[in-house]
């Protein structure tokens, strides 16, 4: 594991190949919320950054996690299947503490947090930008993952966001927030009525709060 101020990096063996975890502590923390990303990107999103700098002031480690074809340097994800292996993998390492797990993710993040939540054993879901279908086919729905998870969960969703607009999800075990004018990367338009800076906020300040209530 390698420390730098504030943050520890650890790498992962899974049968899908090396993972990488970047750890941000919480002095005295409560839960563990680990997060990946979606299928095109990585840990720098911009969502997954804000969370790691603001959650552990509120006793929640964050965990935001580099699935092994990210680590190969790959630019596109593999199969489902072969992200949940992944998955899979690193669940002991985020795990070992302890403490309650909070599975969560961007995008196919999201999806892969979904699909094996109760298996795992996590404690909730969080779930940004939910893929809820390709763009323009909402005839190919994705809510089964979702509605599935079998724990409690949060969904934060762009206004905008082509894979599924908020007023397009079905009703559900599930919380809802959404961010005004945001699409799939919670990227406001300069023309919006708020901020670039104040729609991640508002990702952040919901996910604190539900963060708090989780039992």
């Amino acid at each position: 594991m390698t420390k730098t101020a504030g943050t520890a990096t650890e790498t992962v063996e899974t049968d899908a190949g090396t993972a990488r975890i970047t750890w941000h502590g919480a002095k005295k923390a409560r839960l563990v919320l680990a997060v990946s990303h979606g299928a095109g990107g990585g840990i720098e999103a911009r969502d997954l950054v804000a969370l790691a700098e603001v959650l552990p002031a509120h006793g929640v480690t964050v965990a935001r996690v580099e699935q092994p074809w990210r680590v190969a340097g790959k630019k596109l994800a593999p199969a489902p299947k072969t992200l949940d292996t992944g998955w899979r993998g690193i669940w002991p390492a985020l795990a070992k503490s302890g403490l309650p797990v909070i599975s969560g993710g961007r995008s196919a993040g999201a999806r892969v947090a979904c699909r094996t939540a109760t298996e795992l054993g996590a404690h909730a879901v969080l779930a940004l930008s939910f893929p809820l279908h390709p763009p323009g086919k909402p005839e190919k729905s994705r809510a089964e993952e979702l509605l599935g998870a079998g724990v409690p969960a949060l969904v934060v969703q762009g206004a905008n966001d082509p894979f599924g607009k908020p007023e397009e999800f079905p009703g559900g075990p599930f919380e809802l927030v959404e961010i005004p004018y945001a699409d799939h990367g919670f990227a406001v338009p300069k023309r919006a009525d708020i901020s670039q800076d104040r729609a991640v906020s508002l990702i952040t300040d919901a996910v604190a709060e539900w963060t708090g209530s989780l039992g």
